[in-house]
């Protein structure tokens, strides 16, 4: 049987989502915690690969398991747990506390946790002041850039299909064609603002490299018409340095 795991983490201590040979993954790190509750080896397979440092508000994966699930101890006067909630329950007590476990429910066999997901949304943060509090959340700039601006340049992101200008090179990915539906800066407060991406796929390092390029935008280094001309290169050197990953978060994974 088929099981979706809806978790969220800190990504500050992983060096990704994925096994790494050198460091340790939320994937792993999850793996062996379910393989010591369910007593075999477990293979799960995440949404997306969000990189070192990145976080994740939203993170959907999933796992084959065909035995029964351990059941809660019967305990007079409690209400009886299911086998999932006390699945989820163990979970939380053995990982560290920089992951959560939201939810385990069962799907259909085909449900795919990477390839049925038809959407993505990433919130990228940043502030302009100081703050003890932000700093392994958010990425702190010097000065204020023009968000208006950014926010004209992000709107021409919905009109490109090809984002090869934002892509890590020498990837194994087949296609560079994404479909991003929504690109919008929004303030949260005075010294606050967060971009909001949504998209059916991304490729590696996208969001961060659209970030860079666009505060070259904000900063009047990059015209709106050259942003256009960024992305009809199709070449990632064309492009803006892709900013710190600790700003970063997967938001939501539609299906």
């Amino acid at each position: 049987m088929r099981y979706f795991i809806e978790l969220s983490y800190d990504g500050t201590a992983y060096h990704g989502w994925q096994i790494q040979p050198n460091g340790a993954s939320v994937q792993e790190t999850l793996q062996q915690a379910l393989k010591m509750l369910l007593r075999t080896d477990v293979a799960v397979t995440g949404a997306g690969r969000t990189d070192a440092g990145v976080h994740a508000a939203m993170m959907v994966a999933h796992f084959d398991f065909e035995n029964p699930l351990p059941t809660p101890p019967a305990r007079e006067g409690d209400a009886r747990q299911t086998a999932l909630d006390y699945l989820t329950y163990r979970l939380n007590g053995v990982l560290p506390h920089d992951i959560a476990i939201h939810s385990i429910y069962p799907v259909a066999d085909d449900m795919h946790a990477r390839f049925s997901a038809r959407a993505r949304t990433y919130y990228y943060y940043v502030h302009t002041r100081k703050s003890p509090f932000l700093r392994d959340r958010s990425w702190r700039l010097v000065s204020t850039p023009d968000f208006e601006a950014m926010n004209r340049a992000a709107a021409t992101l919905l009109e490109y299909e090809d984002f090869t200008s934002f892509s890590k090179v020498n990837t194994d990915t087949k296609t560079n064609i994404c479909h991003v539906t929504s690109a919008r800066w929004v303030q949260l407060s005075d010294y606050e603002w967060r971009f909001e991406i949504t998209a059916d796929r991304f490729l590696r390092n996208m969001v961060r490299a659209i970030v860079g390029t666009l505060m070259e935008v904000g900063r009047g280094t990059l015209s709106l018409d050259a942003f256009s001309q960024v992305i009809e290169q199709k070449n990632r050197s064309a492009a803006g340095d892709s900013v710190p990953a600790r700003g970063l978060f997967l938001q939501d994974v539609k299906y």
